[in-house]
């Protein structure tokens, strides 16, 4: 190729190189949102923990909350909205393992007060033992 070929097939392969990137970022742009599966499912299945957990009984707001936004993040997707549906979906993933901690700490209480309870019955028994000796 001579100097003045090259000179006038250069801006014409800058053109066209320019013109397929451009052509790829729109492509890019016009493609459908991938919605956030997982991210959904781990909500789901933090809920289904925290029911199973009887979060309902000790904790019953914050797995309520859970629920709501699960059920917002869902309809963001329907909407398009992934972004927004992926922060919802983890919003509610969150509010579910903090109802399945707030469950657990509950039961954890009971178990300690009923301990407690037989701790007392048995230092009652002792003394009753104790003055009939």
């Amino acid at each position: 190729m001579s100097s003045p070929e090259k000179r006038a097939f250069l801006p014409r392969l800058g053109l066209v190189t320019g013109g397929f990137a451009a052509l790829l970022f729109l492509v890019a742009c016009a493609s459908d949102p991938v919605p956030p599966t997982s991210s959904l499912n781990l909500a789901s299945e933090a809920i289904a923990t925290a029911e199973q957990a009887d979060a309902r009984q000790h904790a019953g707001a914050e797995l309520e909350e859970a629920k709501q936004k699960l059920a917002e993040a869902e309809k963001a997707v329907a909407q398009r909205k992934m972004t927004e549906a992926e922060r919802l979906a983890d919003q509610a993933r969150v509010a579910a393992e903090l109802a399945v901690a707030r469950t657990e700490a509950a039961k954890a209480a009971e178990i300690n007060r009923e301990l407690g309870r037989g701790a007392e019955a048995l230092d009652e028994e002792l003394r009753r033992q104790g003055d009939r000796q």
